[in-house]
């Protein structure tokens, strides 16, 4: 079976993705992404895949996996039944770490565990239920707080002994034959070219289909239509610009691909409730006052 591409939108101020989700959720399916990923279980229990590797997890199940790994975690459930929270996750681009390593020496060791992640890399259980309080903090965590979970999560991986490859050493993780897959290749051009003015007929192109076709394609894998899709993402990409630049909102309708300021405010309403503007307000009505006198 063909994994899915997942599209991991990390927040333009932040080095890595650090978040939890439940289940079911959308992104809980057979998937892989350029993005390393340190993932944990917090409850349930269930089957896991990665690569070729298929083993049984419980709470604590704490797994490591390079870029474009396939994988998945199934819980085993009563029909009906959802998580709230089942999963925390930490996702990185291997440049992030290229880029860390040229400045600090002392992560070599971080760079041998990586090399180690691309078949997979399983941890004990009770180290994975012990690094639980420094994850779910570092999915909260601001600033220079961020970078220090980081590095204590990951230096206690570098020091586990106990650790284990999943996927077998005959197994490829290449990125190329999953990309091949057309709805791979469609969501990659969206990503690619989300700041740029395309339609619908421009992307079945490049699935080789006629629109009517690619109509019907699109929502069957998606579950949504092209046009909602790609204003959904287009939206997400301006809240970022909103909370993270000083970009005036004309411009920022521009930047995020939209060709008139009516349309960007009327889908921004529509997703947000609330206009671009109302948005970046909330935003400073949540920040502190700096102190005048240097007391609080």
């Amino acid at each position: 079976m063909t994994p899915d591409l997942e599209l991991i939108h990390k927040p333009i101020h932040e080095s890595f993705r650090a978040w939890a989700h439940g289940f079911p959720h959308t992104v809980a399916k057979w998937h892989f992404h350029p993005e390393y990923e340190l993932h944990f279980i917090i409850t349930s229990n269930g089957k896991f895949f990665i690569g070729d590797h298929i083993g049984s997890y419980g709470a604590g199940n704490l797994i490591l996996t390079g870029p474009n790994l396939p994988h998945n975690w199934v819980s085993e459930l009563p029909e009906g039944v959802v998580l709230p929270e089942r999963d925390l996750v930490l996702q990185f681009s291997s440049d992030f770490i290229e880029r860390c390593a040229l400045l600090f020496p002392e992560m070599a060791p971080l760079k041998s565990l990586l090399g180690e992640a691309a078949r997979g890399l399983q941890f004990p259980d009770a180290l994975g239920l012990r690094l639980v309080p420094l994850m779910k903090e570092l999915t909260t965590a601001q600033g220079l707080r961020r970078v220090e979970l980081f590095t204590r999560l990951f230096g206690e991986l570098c020091d586990c002994r106990e650790r284990r490859p999943l996927a077998s050493v005959s197994y490829l993780a290449q990125a190329g034959r999953y990309m091949s897959s057309t709805i791979n290749l469609v969501l990659a051009y969206i990503k690619q070219n989300i700041t740029l003015d395309f339609c619908e007929q421009d992307v079945a192109d490049v699935a080789e289909m006629n629109t009517l076709k690619f109509t019907r394609f699109f929502r069957k894998h998606t579950g949504t239509s092209f046009i909602q899709y790609v204003n959904q993402e287009r939206i997400a990409l301006a809240c970022e610009l909103l909370m993270n630049t000083d970009m005036k909102v004309t411009d920022i309708c521009y930047r995020t691909g939209f060709n008139n300021l009516s349309n960007f405010n009327r889908q921004f309403l529509a997703h947000k409730q609330m206009s671009p503007s109302k948005f970046r307000s909330c935003l400073l009505m949540n920040m502190p006052e700096p102190s005048g006198d240097g007391h609080s």
